[in-house]
């Protein structure tokens, strides 16, 4: 039955930072979103739209659902990490274990939400990549 996954959603009070964080920080690009009668906007990578932003004026209560993170796979690994300590985000690195190995950099949106992006074990490190970054999983700065 499914053959992908298509978009996640999120709702937010904080519609400028929320968009600020995934184009300007991350790199998704606004597309084309159907006319709905809610602010919001759906960003793409490359021609599919994987993050549906909906804007309200006061968060719902009690909170829906019980999404623990979204990833996506990213390319550019040190220019990322450069990227993200000059942006003052935090972030974890975690190096996967087993045969694959591959990159994984959590970070938390302007909504709390954990967004993971994950890297080719192929890709270079930075030499100091086990001490950069430094958030908890409760996104709290631990340098």
């Amino acid at each position: 039955m499914i053959k992908r996954m298509d978009h996640f959603t999120i709702v937010t009070d904080q519609l400028d930072n929320t968009h600020s964080f995934y184009t300007e920080l991350l790199g998704l690009e606004e597309g084309p979103r159907p006319p709905f009668p809610v602010p919001g906007y759906w960003l793409y990578a490359g021609k599919q739209a994987v993050l549906h932003v909906v804007g309200v004026d006061q968060m719902p209560e009690p909170r829906r659902g019980a999404l623990d993170h979204m990833a996506f796979h990213a390319e550019g690994f040190s220019e990322t990490l450069d990227h993200l300590d000059k942006a003052g985000i935090p972030y974890r690195i975690i190096r996967a274990p087993g045969d694959i190995r591959t990159w994984q950099v959590f970070m938390f949106d302007p909504n709390g939400v954990e967004v993971e992006l994950d890297f080719e074990a192929a890709e270079r490190a930075p030499a100091d990549w086990k001490v950069r970054g430094r958030v908890t999983a409760s996104g709290a700065d631990t340098s």
